[in-house]
């Protein structure tokens, strides 16, 4: 029996504010109010992304994978990013007013990064099929989605203040998000365009990298 890929990915972060309210009242964290932000950030994300998914959706997730690959590896690597919530309900992490104010400000970013990335790129396609997107958000970075994702979890992982969670931050980054952009770059070279969209945009960080 196959499901696809996207079922797993989406029903992970839709349930993510439940484990995280769990690991609130397990740990008895009720007042403590970075706990709470977390819940309130990466709860509000995940359902976020469900909704975007059913809305707008990726066909890049719409591949077929087994049940055994959709459990073992997707939702197993996903979990990766409960070690943030863990800590900070276990260890009673409080983070500084600043630092979340902080903290808060790069998932505001990201999130409007990542999920206007995403629309323009839906839309565009929509209604111009075939067509190099060059403009608007894709301007100046050509992965302006994942960069998008990066703030947020950066949002997610700093609110922890342990090293744990930018590791696994770091390994996503490496192992699944910068092939991905690669795989896109090969893809989109098939675009008479795209030699000089590629000269005068970044890859993955805007004006940086």
């Amino acid at each position: 029996m196959t499901f696809k890929l996207k079922t797993f990915i989406d029903s992970h972060k839709a349930i993510t504010w439940l484990v995280v309210l769990g690991m609130v009242a397990w740990h008895n964290q009720w007042r403590n109010y970075t706990a709470l932000a977390y819940l309130a950030m990466h709860g509000s994300y995940g359902v976020l992304w469900a909704l975007k998914s059913h809305i707008f959706p990726d066909k890049s997730w719409e591949r077929p994978v087994s049940v055994r690959y959709g459990v073992c590896v997707a939702w197993g690597a996903l979990s990766l990013y409960w070690v943030a919530p863990w800590l900070i309900t276990s260890q009673g992490i409080q983070a500084s007013p600043i630092w979340l104010c902080m903290c808060l400000m790069a998932y505001a970013f990201g999130v409007f990064l990542h999920f206007a990335s995403d629309m323009q790129k839906f839309t565009a396609l929509r209604l111009r099929p075939r067509h190099l997107i060059q403009d608007g958000l894709f301007a100046h970075v050509r992965n302006p989605n994942y960069f998008g994702e990066l703030l947020i979890y950066a949002g997610f992982g700093l609110l922890a203040m342990h090293w744990l969670p930018i590791v696994v931050i770091a390994l996503f980054v490496l192992c699944y998000w910068l092939p991905n952009m690669r795989r896109k770059d090969q893809s989109l070279s098939r675009y008479p365009e795209f030699a000089a969209y590629k000269q005068r945009t970044k890859l993955f960080i805007p004006f940086v990298w």
